[in-house]
């Protein structure tokens, strides 16, 4: 480890600087020699390191996700040149060349962040030894072996013994009982942010041995802070605890918002999309616009998911455009119903004629019927410019057509079979 804090050396008087500058405001509200001024410096100087991380985790996102958009050439490369090693390594980098995707970009923040979790290591195991590191002098020293957490001094380990413990004055059962529960809490909140990545934010469209090798280390990682944690100090695992609940946080907020197309994340965001979008009939927010305007472009490859949306906002009579606005559709006009909600347009319903009795239909309730339609078109005739001297009663009344049928129908009643009669042939002489 000493070679490590010696490669590390140029960032461990920064980092302690900040840790004591923490400690100046929180010594002031809780005390100098509280393990509340200590513990809350380390956490702030969590935050403060990733706040600083946030551009390298942006792109650890985009690096992701064109990952997972080049693993089905990606396998069709290794199958294609499995017995050619070399040739599949230059295709993968052509491949990678084209597209401008760097695989260690998904690995940045990890990179970044690992000298800032050696320097606080080195800065926390000076403390646990009694010796001054950058900044912090032997007033400070001292302060910092007097805070505890929880009953756990910030510089003793799970592995300690209980003389080394009782000189930090603390007992041997305190410090194991807390650094177990940290490194639990520690193991479980890895374990959940791999877990709700593999569940939550990957294309179930695809399969490839990326999503294995994701599922892999939804299990390593956790055994891996379980077994390493048993040698960190205190401090240390908070810091630790502290990064795995911002990333926790952090990839929670990013797969709510910004979830991976295909994924049952994008599945529940288009959902609530196409309900805000409805419910005010345009997209309000910048991001909203960014993901209608993806959407638009990919055409004819949408996945389910986007086409559900699309054909969503179609039926409510909205359009989507290609710069990521929603406007009203021209084809299909929304209306507006009595509790406010936007519906399409109704077409009018056909009405079906009335259907006649048996006893109307033998008795000549066509030849009726007829007669009660020319009477209403007759009624309906718009009147003429000249106006006619007989009254309406000497004029003779339009004779009812015959319907077709009517003739058999009275042949019938009259005990004659029904239908057309077959002509007579004639007799033989």
């Amino acid at each position: 480890m000493d070679t490590i804090a010696s490669l590390f050396s140029f960032i461990t008087t920064p980092v302690s600087w900040v840790i004591v500058q923490f400690h100046k405001v929180y010594g002031a509200i809780f005390g100098p020699d509280t393990g509340w001024a200590w513990g809350l410096s380390i956490v702030s100087l969590v935050i403060l390191i990733r706040i600083c991380l946030i551009p390298l985790f942006v792109k650890q996102i985009k690096a992701t996700r064109a990952m997972q958009t080049l693993q089905p050439e990606m396998k069709k490369i290794q199958e294609r040149y499995k017995n050619d090693k070399q040739r599949q390594s230059e295709e993968m980098m052509k491949l990678y060349k084209e597209t401008g995707t760097n695989p260690l970009s998904s690995c940045l923040p990890i990179l970044a962040q690992s000298p800032f979790f050696f320097a606080l290591y080195h800065v926390l195991n000076g403390i646990a030894t009694g010796d001054t590191i950058g900044v912090i002098n032997e007033s400070l020293l001292a302060s910092a072996r007097k805070a505890h957490i929880v009953g756990a001094p910030l510089a003793a380990k799970f592995t300690d013994g209980s003389s080394k413990v009782e000189a930090l004055g603390a007992s041997l059962t305190d410090v194991r009982v807390v650094t177990a529960v940290m490194i639990i809490l520690m193991s479980a909140s890895q374990f959940y942010t791999q877990r709700q990545l593999m569940t939550k934010n990957v294309d179930t469209t695809v399969k490839t041995p990326f999503m294995q090798q994701q599922k892999m280390l939804m299990y390593v990682f956790p055994v891996m802070f379980a077994v390493f944690g048993i040698n960190f100090p205190v401090g240390v695992l908070v810091y630790w605890l502290t990064t795995n609940v911002w990333t926790m946080g952090q990839q929670m907020y990013v797969i709510r918002n910004n979830p991976t197309p295909g994924s049952k994340a994008q599945a529940a965001y288009l959902e609530r999309l196409t309900k805000h979008v409805t419910h005010h009939g345009k997209a309000r927010k910048r991001s909203e616009r960014v993901i209608i305007k993806a959407i638009v472009a990919k055409g004819r490859d949408r996945n389910e998911f986007e086409r559900k949306f699309i054909n969503g906002l179609n039926k409510a009579g909205l359009a989507a455009q290609a710069d990521g606005s929603v406007i009203q559709s021209e084809s299909q006009a929304a209306v507006q119903t009595e509790d406010g909600s936007p519906t399409s347009a109704a077409a009018p319903k056909r009405q079906q004629p009335k259907r006649q009795s048996k006893s109307q239909r033998q008795s000549g309730g066509a030849a009726s019927a007829g007669s009660k339609a020319a009477g209403d078109d007759e009624s309906s005739t718009p009147t003429s410019l000249s106006k006619s001297d007989e009254p309406e009663d000497s004029k003779p009344a339009a004779p009812a057509k015959k319907q077709p049928g009517a003739g058999t129908r009275s042949k019938a009643q009259s005990g004659q079979r029904k239908g057309p009669q077959r002509p007579k042939s004639p007799s033989k002489k």
